[in-house]
């Protein structure tokens, strides 16, 4: 049930946190700048 939850969304998970990240650093980006 684990197995197949973590083979089924675990490439979303990693796209997840990819987009969250970056978004946080075009954040921190955007308040140094200003």
């Amino acid at each position: 049930m684990m197995t197949g939850f973590g083979m089924g969304f675990g490439w979303l998970w990693m796209l997840v946190l990819v987009v969250l990240i970056g978004l946080i650093i075009a954040a921190l980006i955007k308040y140094l700048r200003s």
